[in-house]
């Protein structure tokens, strides 16, 4: 009755259509010859139950019908050994030959749910059979939607996986960093990141072409993750890439064309509007008025009046652009404008693939040529990647693969973009409006920053990666497996930097220098060697209802590097290179290397595929600890029931087909310091670094080596989880939930004070606990109705770090502390702005804040007293006590989402990606959000939205008055929190494939065009002043909206393959 009245709906909606015909593995019956007419008959599942809502249809011929609620069917003018097509979601599609006579069948189920393989670490896995968190994401949903790099197409996709922009915001080579289920360590000097393991081998994600992978495994719990030991802390992301299928061979060509623009870029005012806001600013310092009326009346005339002088000389005979107010220009310049636009980037991909029982291949090349939003001086980048894999069948119980990847990412740029510093982006914001970019003559105007992208010199950076992989896989005897790796990777890279000379124009054109008076340049090169052999069998074996596994290994890394860098100054004209400068070069490197050795086992228990057990274990050595601590054990365990599989569970699978309940235990250990030997004392050494003279010559000096620890040793982390696994209505609805706690103890943490007279800087000790608790989500549906086949799916998850233990006993608000959750906000409360003096003297004189300020007056912040001693103050800046300080929200994001809809009809298809934040707070700081308030006259800036500011005809207004100086109204405080919450249009994108009949007369087998959009429209409280997705990127510490902007794209393809 349930499946009755939740069917009932879709017969309605399918009257009429006819299905889809997507599904493999048809079989083909024959009913008894009878006369020409109406077909009727009555649909069935396996347990004799009515199928309501299957469809049925005449095979090449429009229309059709669905099976009423007793599975009954009628379908009118069917001729004469027509072909009959039967299908429904969960089911095996069934045609049948009519000959007349009823048609009665009974469909089976489509295993191919029950059947899905898993790839987990060092193995596969049923999926019905997993007893750790695990999210896999195959090669339809990567390749849904053209992007630049495999982290952006996992972004949203995966429930626990969390993304964030670094702080070179959206330049080419910015890549998202990512973590799965918070934050690792907040160890000092420690990391922890996931392992990223391809076909077996760490590597870069972002060098690999999406189009090169078969499916993606992210192993998210210990249980899970453990088997790889002390470099699975972070979770382990598994990448199979395609391989070669049997058959003739088959060549696929794909191509996008895409158009970028700048993302969230916020509006400057114009010039008008930009100097009466300046003028409430200086007068509200003291600096009394800027700009007269009569400046003012021509900066506004000049706007519309394109034959009026701009530009003036001062005493220097040069063109005024800072100092003498009557004198300064008259331009109206929007300078984000003016240096971000649009961008044109294409990619192309040609892959062979084919094969016979014996030999299997694949061969791929992809090509990406990515534009950047720079308007002057010109952002690229390059990626090249070549592919080839070979499984080859030696003998019968021997196989062989061979894999190789090449990849090559070229980067250019203005070197102006990269100083280290990102004060370009933070000079762009802050560049008054008033301020052409040319001068009367022409020339580009220095204070422009124009010339120096063109002409001041470029940055280069090239890296090559080269993956080399040989495996064998030998099957001496029933149920055992012996695996033999070998992994090598060779990365070499190089960096290119010059700086020339630039030059400015006075105003009878002469030159002079504008920036880098001595030209110079820096190259750098990289080169690191990765080896990796993995031994290990595995031992299979059933006796009735029982089924085990048995894995057991051993696995080694050995990594090494070097580096070597150079710089000169004094660049011969036109040649930027180390052998054409004239002075003595500046010259260092390094030498560094580490291993790793693990041995590893695995236990795999199931009873009649209902009670299912996990144990794994690993013993890991690390060449980064003294011997005494080198080695430690790293354990787990998992349990499941497939309740589903239960007998009393029966008259439930209509409903609820899969139900399993799983449970985990874990312990992980962490390596990644940033001393790869700290056990060492060392000796900082410099050349001619003395401050005296001997002979004549500054002497070598050696400065006096630190204490080391003998003690220092593993971050650990046990991690415990229950969760619940479920497919519904034959696995239309299926889904995931799981709750976890991860405690991480032995972080290294700062060292303890020491008295001063010790001499020596104290050594890092194993001192920090924390601890992280979450949940994720995974929901999907999936249907047929007619000739639509629709999908949606939701990923949701949340995580909250608490720090347990951390040497700060007083608590001090600076630092973490003992119970402090990660990302909390301290700040003021806002009673608001003052809207008369009278107002504010009544507040002060029940509350004096004068230790954040003095001056206040109208439009000015009141804050709230809320320790009630009359002040408000941040007290001893502590936990304990904070002053008048709270905790206001929290910059953790939480309650992370992606959201799939997909639909197709009839060759179209159309795919709808939402992602992002449902709760996160941000506490905004910078020019770009206060514009002219508490900045200085030098750092003030003024957007659109800093025109709501507080005035006697604006009191309404959301930010308080304009004044350059004091940070009495700029403190962290409720008003000015900002909601950083947002749902974002991912993607759109519609794709169309020409029918067969068409597309084989070419010898085409499938051709595809599309059309897409990325970062469409954005859905979100934040302030204009940046974007939600950008917090923690740009320039001193990640103000907002000073950075390289994301970008919002157009593309257009096809996919054709022969």
């Amino acid at each position: 009755m349930i499946r009755q009245l939740f069917t009932v709906s879709t017969m309605i909606m399918a009257l009429g259509m006819t299905p889809t015909q997507a599904y493999g593995g048809t079989r083909i019956q024959e009913t008894n010859q009878s006369k020409n007419g109406q077909c009727t008959g009555t649909i069935i599942d396996p347990t004799g139950e009515p199928v309501i809502g299957a469809t049925v249809t005449v095979k090449g011929k429009q229309g059709g019908t669905i099976t009423d609620l007793d599975g009954k069917f009628v379908l009118s003018d069917v001729q004469h050994g027509a072909t009959v097509c039967i299908s429904y979601i969960g089911f095996e599609p069934v045609e049948m030959v009519w000959k007349g006579g009823d048609i009665n069948v009974t469909m089976q189920e489509d295993n191919k749910t029950l059947n899905e393989v898993v790839v987990v670490g060092f193995g596969t896995q049923k999926k019905v059979n997993l007893t750790g968190a695990v999210s896999t994401v195959d090669s339809k949903t990567l390749g849904a939607r053209p992007v630049n790099s495999v982290v952006d197409a996992l972004q949203g996709a995966v429930a626990g996986m969390n993304f964030s922009t670094p702080s070179s915001g959206g330049t080419l080579n910015s890549t998202k960093s990512f973590n799965i289920r918070g934050t690792g360590t907040i160890g000092a000097g420690s990391s922890v990141s996931p392992l990223v393991l391809i076909d077996g081998m760490e590597g870069d994600m972002n060098a690999l072409n999406p189009q090169d992978i078969e499916n993606i495994s992210v192993l998210k719990d210990a249980s899970a993750s453990s088997i790889y030991g002390s470099r699975a802390a972070g979770g382990v992301i598994l990448i199979t890439t395609k391989s070669g299928k049997k058959g003739k061979a088959s060549i696929n060509y794909n191509n996008s064309f895409r158009f970028d623009s700048p993302l969230n870029m916020p509006e400057m005012m114009d010039s008008y509007t930009w100097a009466k806001y300046m003028n409430d600013a200086s007068v509200a310092s003291g600096a009394g008025i800027w700009f007269t009326d009569e400046k003012l009346e021509q900066i506004k005339k000049a706007q519309s009046d394109p034959t009026m002088q701009k530009m003036f000389k001062n005493s220097n005979n040069r063109w005024e652009v800072w100092d003498n107010t009557p004198l300064l220009p008259l331009g109206n310049t929007d300078w984000l404008k003016e240096q971000f636009g649009t961008s044109f980037s294409q990619e192309h991909t040609l892959s062979i693939n084919g094969g016979d029982d014996r030999l299997q291949y694949y061969v791929s090349g992809n090509y990406l040529n990515r534009g950047g939003l720079l308007r002057h001086g010109d952002d690229s980048m390059q990626r090249y990647t070549m592919t080839g894999k070979i499984n080859a069948q030696i003998t019968k119980w021997l196989r062989m693969t061979y894999n190789t990847r090449f990849s090559r990412q070229d980067f250019d740029s203005p070197g102006d973009l990269i100083n280290g510093t990102d004060v370009f982006f933070h000079d762009m914001c802050r560049y008054w409006p008033i301020l052409p970019t040319t001068d009367p003559n022409g020339n580009w105007l220095p204070e422009s920053y124009i010339g120096r992208l063109q002409d001041g010199g470029r940055a280069k950076n090239q890296a090559d990666r080269l993956a080399q992989q040989l495996s064998f896989v030998a099957t001496p005897v029933k149920g055992l497996t012996l695996n033999a790796e070998l992994n090598y990777r060779i990365v070499t890279q190089f960096n290119h930097r010059d700086w020339q000379t630039t030059y400015g124009y006075d105003c009878d054109n002469n030159p002079y220098v504008d920036s880098n008076a001595t030209s110079s340049v820096y190259e750098y090169s990289f080169k690191s060697n990765y080896f990796n052999p993995n031994l290990f069998a595995e031992y299979s074996h059933s006796f009735g209802d029982h089924n085990m596994k048995v894995m057991g290994g051993f696995q080694s890394e050995w990594f090494r590097q070097r580096n070597i860098t150079a710089r000169q100054n004094g660049i011969m004209s036109g040649l930027p290179t180390l052998d054409t400068t004239t002075t003595k070069p500046s010259v260092g490197g390094a030498y560094n290397s580490w291993t790793t050795a693990g041995f590893f086992g695995r236990i795999n228990y199931d009873y009649a595929g209902r009670y299912l057990f996990e144990a794994n274990l690993r013993y890991d050595g690390s060449s980064r600890f003294l011997r005494e601590n080198r080695w430690n054990f790293f354990p787990s365990f998992s349990a499941g029931w497939n309740i589903a599989r239960e007998k009393f569970w029966e008259p439930l699978t209509d409903y609820v087909n899969t139900l399993k309940l799983r449970a985990s235990w874990g312990q992980l250990g962490n390596q990644n310091t940033d001393n790869w030997y700290p056990f060492y004392p060392t000796i900082g050494f410099s050349s001619q670094g003395g401050n005296w003279l001997i002979n004549g010559a500054k002497p070598n000096t050696a400065s006096q080596p630190g204490l080391v620890s003998s003690t220092l040793t593993w971050e650990k982390s046990r991690t415990w989880e229950i969760g619940l696994d479920w497919g519904a209505f034959n696995n239309r609805l299926t889904g995931s939930f799981g709750y976890y706690q991860r405690k991480t103890f032995d972080m290294v943490g700062p060292a303890p004070e020491l008295p001063v007279i010790l001499g020596a800087n104290p050594p890092k000790v194993n001192n920090l606990d924390m601890t992280s608790k979450g949940w994720d989500l995974q929901i999907g549906w999936r249907d047929v109705i007619g000739e639509v086949s629709y999908g949606a799916s939701l990923v949701l998850s949340d995580n909250q770090v608490v720090i347990d233990k951390y040497p700060n006993p007083s608590k001090n608000l600076g630092s973490y502390y003992e119970g402090a959750k990660l990302g909390d906000i301290w700040g003021f409360t806002t009673i608001g702005i003052a809207q008369s003096q009278e107002e504010m003297d009544a507040h002060l004189a029940k509350v004096d804040q004068s230790a954040l300020g003095s001056g206040w007056t109208a439009g000015d912040i009141m804050y709230a007293d809320l320790d009630g001693d009359g002040k408000v103050n941040t007290g001893e800046n502590t936990a304990g006590k904070p002053g008048d300080r709270r905790i206001i929200g929290n910059s953790t994001p939480r309650y992370n989402f992606g959201l799939n809809l997909d639909a197709a009809w009839k060759g179209f298809d159309i795919k709808v990606f939402f992602q992002g934040t449902l709760k996160r707070d941000y506490a905004a700081g910078g020019a770009v959000f206060w514009g002219a308030i508490g900045q200085g006259k030098w750092q003030a800036t003024g957007f659109k939205f800093h025109e709501d500011y507080w005035r006697e005809d604006n009191k309404g207004a959301y930010y308080p008055r304009a004044d350059w100086g004091g940070g009495r109204n700029i403190q962290t405080q409720t008003r000015y929190l900002q909601n950083a919450a947002y749902g974002r249009l991912k993607n759109l994108t519609i794709g169309y494939t020409l029918p067969k009949s068409i597309t084989s007369k070419a010898y085409i087998e499938n051709l595809r065009f599309f059309v897409s959009g990325e970062n469409l429209f954005t859905i979100t409280n934040f302030t204009e002043a940046g974007d939600p997705e950008l917090i923690g990127a740009g320039y001193d510490g990640g103000k907002i909206g000073e950075t390289y902007p994301l970008s919002k794209t157009f593309s257009f393809g096809l996919s054709v393959t022969f």
